[in-house]
């Protein structure tokens, strides 16, 4: 697993193949959490948040991959 780091984005459901909940960067990065709380899946909500980067591909081809730790 990569090093852990925090994030600040707005979260953004993904109309993309069959959805998804990013993590848009207000430097305009763009992450994709594989383990979103369903309670931060809100249009708009601001958060900050410390993940770690994991290594591979998502079939949504969106974003960095992450896990919110």
């Amino acid at each position: 697993m990569g090093k852990a780091k925090t994030i600040t984005g707005i979260v953004n459901y993904k109309n993309i193949g069959t959805g998804f909940w990013g993590i848009e960067g207000l430097d305009g990065e763009q992450w994709l959490p594989v383990n979103l709380p369903k309670r931060m899946e809100q249009e708009g909500k601001r958060v900050t948040l410390k993940v770690r980067f994991l290594d591979g591909k998502s079939l949504f081809m969106w974003g960095k991959m992450v896990e919110i730790v």
